[in-house]
């Protein structure tokens, strides 16, 4: 056998079986482990995360921007053929069936209608008179909160308690044709609570103020209103205990309102919250109306609705609102 590890025929022979035979596949790589997916609440650094987040809102929204052009073009590209816009999903259309959502055409809804508490007014046989009172010692937010309702609401007067309770009160305005009473209720000067009993049969309603605006503190307002008669607009009252608010707060105002004055009372519900504002609505053209609001605006959440007028101790609720029981869902409503 020749030295030098060469075999006959001057071939080199493999030592030890180093080197990949032929045919055989290569080793596969090590695999790279990246860390978790990472949150920008983790950052310690209050300044850092900050700017993280930011960048972060920044890049969602080149990207929501991106998609709304894609799609934009793809429609103008496709034209007629189109697929119909989607329609997004929100909590007022997801909202969950209430078996007493009014139906306009209900031959129980209209005679429960016509024998209500609220017939007289709505046949044209009372006018609405109301008085405006506080709770015990009220502060000057609410004072001026009162006198300033008392110029949205035709016929209302304002009176002052000094005292005395609310069972007193309640005959003295029946006495004197009063068709419904108001009281304001505050806590630590600020106004928080608003009891409607409506006159001499009820019913009465409580509910939670909040995000009181005097016309003071309103951006943008517009002149002192006027002495007209506003127009009402009532929205999304669809149930059963809905229908008796919206005609509550319908009662509360002359049926013929005075167009010149181009005044409008709005009472939106939306999402069991009621949304009042005061507007003025300016002509600028043909085409073209402005509107201006004029003040106060606040929202009211209903508590309670009882029959017949005011009575703590021994009054029938028709509807409480219990927040454990009832606020299971946020796609549950009751008005």
């Amino acid at each position: 056998m020749a030295a030098g590890g060469q075999a006959p025929g001057g071939g080199n022979m493999a030592v030890g079986g180093a080197g990949p035979e032929r045919g055989a596949e290569p080793p596969a790589p090590e695999r790279v482990l990246f860390p978790p997916t990472f949150s920008v609440s983790e950052i310690k650094n209050k300044q850092r995360r900050h700017f993280m987040f930011v960048r972060w809102k920044q890049q969602q929204r080149k990207e929501k921007l991106a998609l709304r052009k894609k799609r934009r073009k793809e429609r103008e590209a496709l034209g007629d053929k189109a697929p119909p816009k989607a329609v997004p999903k929100t909590i007022e259309n997801q909202r969950v069936y209430d078996e007493t959502t009014v139906d306009p055409n209900d031959e129980e809804v209209a005679f429960d209608e016509a024998t209500d508490e609220f017939a007289p007014y709505f046949n044209r046989q009372t006018v609405p008179k109301i008085l405006i009172t506080t709770s015990d010692r009220p502060r000057g937010r609410t004072v001026r909160f009162c006198e300033q309702l008392s110029t949205v609401i035709p016929n209302s007067h304002v009176y002052y308690r000094r005292g005395l309770a609310l069972k007193k009160i309640i005959p003295q305005c029946i006495a004197r044709d009063f068709t419904d009473l108001i009281v304001i209720n505050e806590d630590r000067k600020i106004p928080n609570g608003l009891v409607l009993s409506h006159l001499p049969d009820g019913p009465t309603a409580h509910f939670k103020m909040s995000s009181v605006r005097l016309r003071k503190e309103i951006k943008r307002k517009g002149k002192q209103p006027t002495e007209h008669v506003p127009e009402i607009i009532l929205n999304n009252f669809t149930t059963r205990l809905g229908h008796s608010v919206g005609r509550m707060f319908a009662s509360l105002f002359p049926h013929d309102p005075q167009f010149i004055g181009r005044q409008v009372a709005t009472f939106h519900n939306q999402r069991d919250y009621i949304f009042f504002r005061f507007h003025r609505y300016i002509f600028k053209s043909e085409k073209k109306v402005g509107i201006q609001e004029l003040g106060p605006r606040f929202t009211l959440k209903l508590r309670s609705l009882q029959k017949g007028t005011f009575d703590s101790k021994f009054g029938e609720y028709e509807w409480v609102h219990k927040r454990r029981e009832m606020d299971t869902s946020r796609r549950k409503f009751h008005l």
